[in-house]
């Protein structure tokens, strides 16, 4: 399976020489959960973007430090680019910056959340099971926990999209539109190592408190390699 991965910003640079940058984040998830997935990777600062769509299975959108909402050309060239991929029926899997612009670029909305800084591991209720969550297992799961590190979100899904997952704090962690588009905002190539790491990089931006109650979640055992199959087989699955 070949996939474009999208990668939409870069690490700092010393956590990027500690842990890697977005697409070793990515690379390390598959090679450890689908090692049949191989990777193309577009730096979208650069306007990098791949000469051919229908060479991949489909696409990832990363996460990023930037909101979709703001007014930089490398974010409004992006988002016509979903808009390509959603018209032209090619599949699409956002993951947090990726989920959110998948709202702004096809007729919804983000914003920053009333409710402060998504840190740390939490659960999201599955609202509505997909085909694509189907994994063999007895009893299929009602809800998945994953690192999350945000604080925009979702505040609009697009027209024509359902929401698959939520919790109260994001009550549109993963939606769908059509069958070619889904969108997470979790972050199922996260550790935990990296994201205690980078929350106590961004201390002051984040607020000491939110972080304190984020550290006390990070024991919590995380579903991402449940998620990763859940991403292949959407990639799999016909329209």
């Amino acid at each position: 399976m070949k996939i474009g991965l999208l990668q939409c910003d870069h690490m700092d640079t010393e956590l990027r020489i500690k842990f890697g940058d977005h697409s070793d984040f990515f690379r390390n998830l598959f090679e450890k959960y689908a090692p049949e997935v191989s990777m193309d990777i577009f730096d979208i600062q650069k306007d990098e973007y791949p000469d051919e769509k229908n060479n991949y299975h489909g696409f990832i959108g990363t996460g990023s430090r930037f909101s979709v909402y703001d007014d930089v050309p490398w974010i409004l060239r992006f988002k016509d680019y979903i808009k390509e991929l959603y018209h032209n029926k090619i599949k699409f899997i956002g993951i947090c910056f990726g989920h959110q612009i998948i709202a702004e670029a096809l007729g919804g909305k983000c914003s920053q959340s009333a409710k402060g800084w998504g840190i740390g591991v939490k659960t999201a209720e599955i609202y509505k099971k997909q085909p694509w969550m189907s994994l063999g297992m007895s009893p299929e799961l009602d809800s998945y926990r994953l690192i999350l590190s945000h604080r925009d979100q979702v505040e609009t899904p697009p027209p024509e999209s359902e929401v698959v997952g939520g919790n109260d704090h994001c009550p549109y962690s993963m939606i769908t539109v059509g069958s070619h588009f889904l969108g997470i905002q979790g972050h199922p190539e996260f550790t935990v190592p990296f994201l205690s790491e980078l929350m106590q990089s961004r201390l002051e931006l984040m607020g000491r408190h939110a972080v304190e109650e984020a550290e006390k979640t990070l024991d919590q055992k995380t579903d991402e390699a449940i998620v990763v199959q859940w991403m292949v087989n959407f990639f799999n699955t016909p329209f």
